[in-house]
C-alpha cells in the first residue's frame, strides 16, 4: 500500500489533521492477508516539515499541544507495532517530526537530493520527541550534533550513520522502492510479523534475555504453517506456496 503525504503547500507538515489521517491509512486493513507492506511517499520537495506550527502557538491551548503531540508519538510507534514492514520512500527535505518519520520506518530509501534535519533549536522549541527516533537510529554524538545545531545531514551521511538503508538518484527512487516491496512480497506475511515484532521487543533487552526470547521465537516459528512449508520446499527443491 502507498501512502502519500499530499500538502506540498503546506510542506506536508504533521498537522493534527494530517496525523489522524496517517494513523488510519496505517491501521487500515492491517491484518488482511493481502496488505504485505506499506510505502509512505510525499508530494512536492519537501517530504515532510514536521509539526505545523501554527498549532503550536500561544493561540491554542496546552490541551491541544498535548494532543498534537500524544497523536504524533502514537503514530511513530505504530509503525513498529504493524504487522507489515513500512518503507520511507524519500525524495526531499525531511525535518523535526518528518525527520522522526524516517526514523520510526522500518526500512527508508532516499534520493541523493533529500536532506535531514532537526531544526527545532533555531525557534526555540527542542526537537526532544524526534530526538526518541533519531537517539535510537543513530550514533549519539551524531544525533546530538544534528539537535544542538539544527544543521542538516546529506542523504549520504544519512547513509553513512544509519538513518536511511539506501541512496539512489532521483530516478531510481520508484524502481530501487519497488523491488525492496517486492521482495518482501515474496516472503510469508505471517513469518514476517512474527519476525517484525521480535526484532524490536530484542532491541531494547540485554544479551541473555534477548537470546533466551528469540530462541522461543525460533522454535514457535518452526510451529507456523508456512515455517513448515518453507523448511519442506527447500528440501524438495521447489518454490515455498504460502499461506500466509
Amino acid at each position: 500500500r502507498n501512502i502519500i503525504l499530499n500538502n506540498p503547500r503546506k510542506r506536508n507538515a504533521l498537522s493534527l489533521s494530517m496525523l489522524r489521517s496517517l494513523r488510519e491509512d496505517l491501521l487500515h486493513d492491517a491484518k488482511s492477508k493481502e496488505l504485505r507492506v506499506i510505502v509512505i511517499s510525499a508530494e512536492g520537495p519537501v517530504f515532510c516539515s514536521g509539526h505545523d506550527l501554527k498549532e503550536l502557538s500561544s493561540e491554542d491551548d496546552v490541551k491541544h499541544h498535548s494532543q498534537v503531540f500524544e497523536m504524533c508519538a502514537e503514530v511513530m510507534t505504530l509503525i513498529q507495532k504493524l504487522p507489515v514492514p513500512v518503507i520511507a520512500k524519500v525524495n526531499g527535505l525531511a525535518t523535526a517530526a518528518g525527520c522522526q518519520l524516517v526514523a520510526s520506518c522500518d526500512i527508508a530509501v532516499a534520493s541523493e537530493k533529500s536532506q535531514f534535519a532537526t531544526p527545532g533549536v533555531n525557534i526555540g522549541l527542542f526537537c526532544s520527541t524526534p530526538a526518541v527516533a533519531l537517539g535510537r537510529s543513530l550514533p549519539r554524538k551524531v544525533a546530538l550534533e544534528m539537535l544542538f545545531t539544527g544543521e542538516p545531514l546529506s542523504a549520504q551521511e544519512a547513509l553513512m550513520h544509519g538513518l536511511v538503508s539506501k541512496v539512489v538518484p532521483e530516478d531510481k527512487l520508484e524502481e530501487e522502492t519497488m523491488k525492496i516491496s517486492q521482495k518482501i512480497c515474496a516472503s510469508s506475511k505471517s513469518v514476517l510479523a512474527l519476525g517484525k515484532a521480535t526484532f524490536y521487543r530484542q532491541m531494547t533487552q540485554d544479551l541473555d534475555t534477548a537470546y533466551k526470547m528469540t530462541t522461543q521465537v525460533m522454535v514457535d516459528n518452526l510451529t507456523l504453517r508456512d515455517g513448515q512449508e518453507g523448511i519442506e520446499a527447500f528440501i524438495q527443491k521447489r518454490k515455498p506456496v504460502w499461506s500466509h
